[in-house]
């Protein structure tokens, strides 16, 4: 694999950007951090349905693919994919086999990490 010192730097740009947009909204709307991240999903869902998200995600490579974007794109492909096998119960399934792996892995480290911490409020 070859060392691409670009592809790091596009990669750092495209999330950089995502993050600052997110931060944006955080400091200058009253959205709460929830509906933002509800929001980044279901643009990465749509932009993909479009088309439009994986040139972007190529071009960015984990800039793009890692945040909450590229989960929407990913449940995007999936059901686009299961709808083309599957038809119209594809468009009901297609999105969890799609990213089966990621919820999973959160259910589960999320799981880990309330063992390891004990939750509860600041106050």
């Amino acid at each position: 694999m070859k060392f691409d010192i670009m592809q790091y730097l596009r990669a750092f740009l495209a999330g950089g950007a995502l993050c600052l947009i997110g931060q944006i909204l955080i400091d200058k709307t009253k959205l709460t951090p929830a509906r933002i991240l509800t929001c980044y999903v279901v643009v990465g869902v749509v932009l993909g349905a479009l088309g439009i998200y994986q040139p972007f995600a190529d071009w960015a490579g984990a800039g793009a693919t890692v945040p909450l974007t590229g989960f929407g794109n990913n449940l995007a492909k999936g059901v686009k994919k299961a709808v083309e096998e599957k038809g119209l119960l594809g468009a009901f399934t297609g999105g969890f086999t799609a990213a089966a792996g990621g919820i999973a892995a959160a259910v589960f480290f999320g799981y880990i990490v309330s063992v390891i911490f004990k939750p509860g409020d600041k106050s």
